[in-house]
């Protein structure tokens, strides 16, 4: 029988960090042959660099220490064979590259052919595509094997060139964020590319938070008959170890952890705790800070950074104002021993006060109106930054996808902080998710008054949410259909909305535009998230 023991490096490789990384690789690879017996180990997409590292392909300093990393690691690489992915410099060209290391030199490389240009992908800003290359295909232990980079598995030729070479086992290195659904997505796809050439197929993405994206790993592999194995468990660093039977193309695991729970929520909610978590981290915080107001969006934002960061790890601050009702202040404070945390009250009267009798002069004659609705909230961020600055530790923000659309946020008021962990979340799915948690919880780590109360700002007497916008389950199926579906406004009356509604709710995306272009990044979970996905123009005509 012709075996092969392969390990992939599902790890966090971040961006930028070449010491930190090629010091990783290195022992990674020590640790693959000598404590697993792997004849063969893969990293991640672009794991030298760290994915995605942007415009600082764009430095000619970069690509030497990356050039300079990889000969290093290659000169290390004795009694197994190592595939490293790099951004590959060749005069004046960047390739998306993956080198195969033996015998401590590169004995081949694989060069991306298909750069994704969509949603949060910028390839060719940076990468070429060498028409010329010949497939990469190299032997290990008398099998062949072979090797393409992400997008080219989603499109059927570069696979088929491998096969054509004469390779039996196919590697595919990744760097592909999460969003909902992907997993389903990638089966699919990898059960299409066997169907086509009978490869088995080891399939390994990269995992971590990087700013707005998040990387679940999820490492999945194929069977060259067609079986597509259970994918390795989401969002954790792991070693992953199986043997290929080059005979029967097939895999049988070794060390495979997998996921007790793969549901949407269950992955949404690692997406998050990941995401904040590495932020802080790779960003130097080890503290955050939230404004808890009694509201879902805060009780959720606190649960989510007590997991990612631990409850000694997270300061809680009240901020009532003379609109705050007790049953608010009662809930913060609930949701706060519920979960362990330090809780802080800073009323913010005296500073509303000041700020109104600074301004009587400029606004007598004037009526009250949103304006001082805005000041209370901006006295809320000031204090929040305040206590962030003196401290130290990130504040984190609690607005949600649904208020992000419609500008239902005050700029320099709820939506001060340097991360925002609800940002792709619309406030249907906040409410989901503070459920789910509840359930994983066995009890109501958010109260449950929380989760049923009507939302409000409490910015005016018995305000809520419904006075200015639709329900939410309406005004969040019409952002569905226009952000993630991109539909317009026709198409979305069609389907049974109300066309004044409609209208209303369309202006408010377009006119919110500005807002969102300042607002924190957080975790992408959807299709179709704000920031790098979603780019459109604040000075624009078209309706």
């Amino acid at each position: 029988m012709s075996a092969l023991r392969i390990a992939l490096a599902q790890f966090d490789f971040p961006v930028g960090d070449l010491a930190g990384n090629q010091a990783r690789i290195l022992a990674l690879i020590a640790q693959a042959r000598d404590l697993h017996h792997a004849d063969l180990v893969l990293f991640p997409e672009l794991a030298l660099s760290g994915y995605p590292p942007e415009d600082l392909l764009l430095r000619p300093d970069f690509l030497v220490e990356c050039a300079a990393a990889i000969t290093r690691i290659a000169a290390a690489v004795h009694g197994i064979v190592a595939v490293v992915g790099w951004p590959e410099a060749d005069g004046a060209v960047v390739f998306n590259s993956a080198s195969v290391l033996r015998d401590g030199a590169i004995a081949t490389t694989s060069r991306k052919r298909e750069l994704p240009n969509y949603a949060v992908f910028d390839e060719r800003r940076y990468f070429e595509v060498d028409r010329d290359a010949e497939p990469c295909v190299f032997e290990v232990g008398g099998i062949q094997v072979g090797v393409v980079i992400c997008e080219d598995i989603w499109f059927a030729e570069p696979a088929a060139r491998i096969e054509r070479a004469g390779a039996q086992l196919l590697l595919v290195p990744n760097a592909s964020p999460f969003e909902r659904g992907k997993q389903e997505q990638r089966d699919a796809l990898l059960a299409a590319r066997v169907a086509e050439t009978g490869l088995a197929i080891a399939y390994l993405n990269t995992v971590g938070g990087q700013d707005a994206l998040v990387f679940d790993g999820a490492s999945v592999l194929a069977d060259g008959a067609g079986h597509i194995h259970e994918a390795a468990r989401a969002f954790e660093d792991h070693w992953l170890i199986a043997d290929f039977d080059a005979d029967k193309r097939r895999f049988r695991q070794l060390l495979w952890p997998t996921d007790s729970d793969a549901g949407a929520a269950a992955l949404a909610w690692r997406a998050l705790v990941r995401g904040t978590r590495d932020y802080c981290r790779k960003n130097g915080f080890d503290t955050v800070w939230i404004g808890l107001s009694g509201g879902i969006d805060s009780a959720l934002v606190l649960a989510i950074a007590v997991d990612a960061l631990g409850a000694d790890k997270v300061r809680g601050v009240r901020l009532p104002s003379r609109f705050t009702s007790g049953l608010s202040n009662d809930l913060a404070s609930e949701q706060a021993q519920a979960l362990g945390v330090e809780l802080l009250t800073l009323p913010i009267e005296a500073p509303f006060r000041g700020f109104l009798d600074a301004l009587a002069p400029a606004f007598a004659g004037h009526a009250v109106d949103v304006t001082e609705e805005n000041l209370q909230s901006r006295c809320r961020g000031a204090l929040l930054m305040a206590l962030s600055n003196k401290f130290g530790g990130l504040l984190l923000t609690t607005g949600n996808k649904s208020e992000y659309a419609v500008g239902y946020a005050t700029i320099y008021g709820d939506m001060c902080g340097g991360y925002a962990p609800l940002k792709d979340l619309y406030k249907t799915e906040v409410y989901e998710l503070a459920q789910w948690r509840n359930a994983v919880a066995g009890a109501p780590i958010i109260p449950r008054a929380v989760i049923e109360r009507a939302p409000s700002a409490e910015l005016r007497e018995n305000q809520t949410d419904q006075d200015s916008l639709p329900p939410y389950d309406v005004l969040d199926a019409i952002l569905a259909r226009h952000i993630d579906a991109e539909q317009s406004a026709a198409e979305i009356v069609r389907a049974g909305f109300d066309p004044v509604t409609v209208e209303r709710v369309l202006r408010l995306v377009r006119i919110s535009e500005w807002k969102r272009q300042q607002a924190a990044p957080g975790p992408k979970v959807s299709r179709r998230a704000f920031g790098r996905e979603r780019r459109y123009p604040i000075t624009s005509g078209w309706r």
